[in-house]
C-alpha cells in the first residue's frame, strides 16, 4: 500500500479551494492502491495532521506535525509515519510557486505537479509571458509595473487601447484581477493588486472565447480536447467558486473548426513544454473570432473541486476522476525514480 501525503490550506488568498479540492481527491482515492495521511498548512503555516478537512478556514488546529528528511516520515509526537508520495494541493503563493516543490525536493520525497523550476516560472505571470513570447506563442501585450513604477492610466490606454487589465505577477485564481476603463479604477486596481504581490502586471484585454485544455504526462504528455468557460459576469474569484455561480461549462467546447482543434491542442502542449512543465497543469487561452489563440495562464495545480474544469477535462476523455489521481501519483513516482537514477557526486 502506498501512502499519499495530502498536503492542503496553505498560507494564500485560495486556502478554502485548496481545502475543497483536497476533500475530492481524498474521497476519489483508490483504497486499494493508496492510503491517505492529511496534513493542513495554516495561514502562519503551521502543519498539521487532519482526521477530516474542514469546510471552512482551517483554525485552531492541534496535532502539529513535521517531516524527517532523513527517514522520509511525518512526525507526531512520537509517532512516525513513512510517506511515499505526496499531493501538494496548494494553490497560489507557498504552494503552487515552487516553495514546497523545493522542500520536497530537499525532503527526497516525490510529489504531483511540475518541479521547482516549472512551478516557479508558470507562477509568475511575467516571468511565464516573456519565455512563451520568445517561444513565438501569442500572448497579451502589456507592461510589468513595480511599487516604485510611476505612470498614468491614459499612457496605458494609448499604449493597450481601453479596458485593460491589472492582476498581480504571482496569484491565480482572479485574485487581485481588475478590469479597469479610466483613472479611478487603474488607481484603485493598482492599489489592491499591490496587496498581493510587489510586482503588477497591466495587459491589453483580448476579446474571445475562454478556452482550456488539461494536459498529464511527462516526456510525451497528452493533452485533452478543449473546453470553454461561458460566464454572465466577469470571471471573478466568486463567480469561480460561489454556489450560486453562472458560469457554465462547455465541455467539450462547441463550434470550433476541426484545423483549430488541434492548433489549440498543439498550443497548449507548446506552452507547458515552454514553461518546463511537468505531470500536470491547465492551459488557460483566449480564442479570437478570426481563429487567433493566445496562451492566458498556465496553472500547475488545477483545481480539483466537484465543479473544476481539470478533472472533468479529462472524465471526457474517458478517464474518471479516481484513475486520474491515480495516473498522476504513478507519474510522480516514476519520475523521482528516473531523478534518482542521475548521479549526484562525481564517482
Amino acid at each position: 500500500m502506498t501512502t499519499v501525503l495530502i498536503l492542503c490550506g496553505g498560507q494564500s488568498p485560495e486556502h478554502e479551494i485548496s481545502l475543497r479540492s483536497a476533500r475530492n481527491v481524498v474521497a476519489a482515492l483508490n483504497r486499494n492502491l493508496f492510503s491517505p495521511v492529511i496534513v493542513g498548512i495554516d495561514h502562519s503555516g503551521h502543519w498539521h495532521l487532519l482526521d477530516a478537512i474542514p469546510d471552512g478556514i482551517l483554525v485552531n488546529a492541534q496535532n502539529k506535525v513535521f517531516i524527517d528528511p532523513g527517514t522520509r516520515s511525518l512526525i507526531h509526537g512520537s509517532r512516525a509515519i513513512p510517506v511515499d508520495v505526496v499531493f501538494p494541493i496548494l494553490h497560489g503563493p507557498n504552494g503552487e510557486d515552487g516553495s514546497v516543490q523545493g522542500l520536497l525536493e530537499i525532503l527526497n520525497l516525490p510529489y504531483v505537479g511540475p518541479d521547482v523550476l516549472g512551478s516557479a516560472v508558470a507562477m509568475d505571470k511575467d516571468v511565464a509571458k516573456t519565455l512563451m513570447r520568445s517561444a513565438g506563442l501569442n500572448v497579451a501585450k502589456g507592461k510589468t509595473l513595480h511599487p516604485a513604477s510611476s505612470i498614468r492610466f491614459e499612457e496605458l490606454e494609448k499604449e493597450f487601447g481601453s479596458p485593460i487589465f491589472v492582476k498581480p505577477a504571482n496569484m491565480g485564481s482572479s485574485v487581485g484581477v481588475h478590469r479597469v476603463s479610466n483613472t479611478q479604477e487603474f488607481e484603485f486596481a493598482l492599489k489592491d493588486a499591490f496587496q498581493f504581490d510587489t510586482k503588477v502586471l497591466v495587459e491589453e484585454a483580448i476579446v474571445g472565447r475562454e478556452i482550456e485544455c488539461a494536459v498529464l504526462g511527462l516526456d510525451d504528455p497528452q493533452v485533452t480536447a478543449p473546453g470553454e468557460i461561458k460566464s454572465a459576469e466577469e470571471y471573478s474569484f466568486e463567480e469561480k467558486y460561489s454556489d450560486s455561480s453562472k458560469t457554465q461549462l462547455d465541455i467539450p467546447a462547441k463550434r470550433i473548426a476541426p484545423e483549430l482543434l488541434g492548433k489549440i491542442k498543439e498550443t497548449a502542449k507548446k506552452a507547458f513544454a515552454t514553461l518546463q512543465g511537468s505531470i500536470m497543469a491547465r492551459v488557460d487561452m483566449f480564442l479570437t473570432t478570426k481563429g487567433e489563440i493566445y496562451v492566458n495562464e498556465i496553472n500547475t495545480i488545477p483545481g480539483f473541486t466537484s465543479i473544476s474544469m481539470y478533472p472533468k477535462l479529462w472524465e471526457n476523455e474517458g478517464l474518471s476522476y479516481a484513475d486520474l489521481i491515480t495516473q498522476l501519483l504513478k507519474l510522480s513516482i516514476e519520475r523521482y525514480d528516473e531523478q534518482n537514477e542521475l548521479m549526484r557526486t562525481r564517482q
